[in-house]
């Protein structure tokens, strides 16, 4: 349940811009939270939006807490985490479904 940074590659000048920060589900709020602290360290863009499609509360919570200044946009908000830390009921796992992993 911890993100792995894979990649990273910004524009140069972030101070002028917005930045989206997308993934399809925002479960714990580790990976989003994460990528928002990069940017604010490396790139410090104008302002900052997540979007996913799916939310779970407690990941809203931990993301809201760490960054107020960041709005989340969503499409749904499920129940809650299950124990291992996927959205109940949700969608299964989103890197299996776009990828065929099984």
């Amino acid at each position: 349940l911890q993100p792995v940074e894979y990649y990273y590659k910004m524009p140069d000048k972030m101070c002028e811009r917005d930045a989206i920060v997308v993934d399809p589900m925002l479960a714990t709020g580790n990976s989003a939270a994460a990528a928002v602290s990069h940017l604010k360290n490396r790139s410090q863009p104008k302002s900052i939006k997540f979007m996913g499609l799916l939310a779970a509360p407690e990941g809203i919570a931990h993301f809201s807490e760490r960054y107020p200044d960041a709005q989340i946009v969503t499409a749904s908000i499920d129940e809650r985490l299950n124990d291992v830390g996927f959205i109940v009921p949700g969608l299964g796992d989103a890197g299996d479904r776009q990828y065929g992993v099984q």
